[in-house]
């Protein structure tokens, strides 16, 4: 689809996922056991036949930078298409500067000199499907300025608390963007998803810069919204959507997708989601193992007992052991007759001299990367 292109634009403000995010961006979180964040909206673009994509990076950006490589497997055309990761110069993650805005301003260069007429932003820290050649296909006839992609929910109250909403008129015209303070249940809840056309994004950016030094993307689009300068709409967004803006969203979006039947809302047959692939043997369940409800990635050791759990590329868990509704990532061992509940355990780590390591159920626990407890 050579009228677009895409960004993966970089977190918004507020937003930090205590222990993980220490080592490495949201965007390279290990997802469902093999996949990353980012490679659901790269997945999304390349699906929609977008293949020139931008990748904002900020702080610790070795682990993305190696996870997307040249982006081959995410089935982008090498002949027309790239996958380019950008950086900010502000990469410090608590810095009131450390906008969107700063990022593309830093690299508006790489933005101008696109060809294309029309760009898509997706947002690097949100787990979704969306077809953008449909979406943008629906902007164009619309005759709008932007449009927003939004997911209406029904637990506002007490999720999706980093993240901005949208206030609609009966026409999905956007009136406004402001945060989530959990005021009501029933919210429509911004997917940081925008399309336009290229002149319009670089027009927004030197005004945005020009109103305030800490304005995003999504505070000028408000603003010009409220003063009726655009025609902004929001198109509703139908599916599987999950927003990693904290360490509870993350455990929360993991597990959720262990159901089948979630599962399918996300992952459809003629929407691959695309990630850089490990040459591992299969896993081996020895006789002692017993699984259930899980995920379990490959190049596993399984003897003891898995339920309710996501289980990462090469963990061994011994005989004994049990791990109940938690998150394994790779490389982690679980020793004989050890207890692993309701706990994120980061890669590497290895439990072998403790009993359990158990926290309550709606306070998931943390064990920090390449621990030994």
């Amino acid at each position: 689809m050579y009228k677009a292109f895409g960004i993966v634009n970089p977190c918004g403000k507020n937003i930090w996922v205590d222990g993980l995010q220490k080592h490495r961006p949201i965007g390279s979180f290990s997802f469902l056991g093999r996949y990353r964040v980012v490679d659901f909206p790269i997945s999304n673009l390349s699906n929609s036949g977008i293949d020139r994509i931008q990748v904002y990076v900020g702080s610790k950006p070795r682990s993305i930078v190696e996870h997307i490589g040249t982006g081959r497997h995410y089935s982008i055309n090498s002949k027309s298409g790239k996958v380019q990761i950008l950086f900010s110069d502000d990469s410090v993650h608590n810095s009131l500067y450390n906008t969107d805005i700063s990022a593309y301003l830093a690299n508006l260069d790489y933005i101008e000199r696109m060809h294309h007429d029309y760009v898509v932003i997706t947002p690097s820290y949100m787990v979704y499907e969306q077809d953008f050649n449909t979406l943008l296909n629906t902007h164009i006839e619309s005759g709008a300025d932007v449009t927003l992609l939004y997911h209406s929910v029904d637990n506002a109250k007490d999720h999706f608390l980093n993240c901005n909403i949208l206030n609609l008129n009966k026409q999905k015209g956007v009136l406004s963007i402001e945060t989530n303070h959990g005021n009501a249940k029933n919210r429509q809840i911004f997917m940081d998803t925008y399309i336009m056309k290229k002149d319009l994004l670089i027009e927004l950016i030197h005004k945005a810069k020009k109103t305030s030094s800490m304005f995003t993307l999504a505070d000028i689009i408000s603003a010009e919204a409220e003063a009726e300068n655009l025609d902004i709409r929001g198109v509703a967004h139908r599916g599987f959507f999950a927003s990693i803006t904290d360490f509870k969203s993350f455990y929360d979006a993991n597990i959720s997708l262990i159901d089948y039947k979630t599962a399918q809302t996300l992952f459809t047959e003629n929407w691959p989601i695309y990630t850089r692939t490990n040459d591992s043997c299969p896993t081996r369940y020895f006789e002692t193992a017993d699984v259930k409800s899980s995920v379990v990635s490959n190049g596993c050791r399984i003897e003891g007992t898995v339920e309710n759990s996501v289980i990462g590329r090469g963990c061994i868990i011994k005989k004994g052991a049990v791990v109940k509704n938690s998150v394994i990532l790779a490389g982690t061992v679980i020793g004989e007759n050890i207890k692993v509940e309701n706990q994120v355990v980061d890669k590497g780590v290895k439990i072998l001299k403790v009993p359990e390591v158990v926290s309550p159920e709606d306070q998931p626990g943390y064990v920090e990367r390449h621990d030994s407890i």
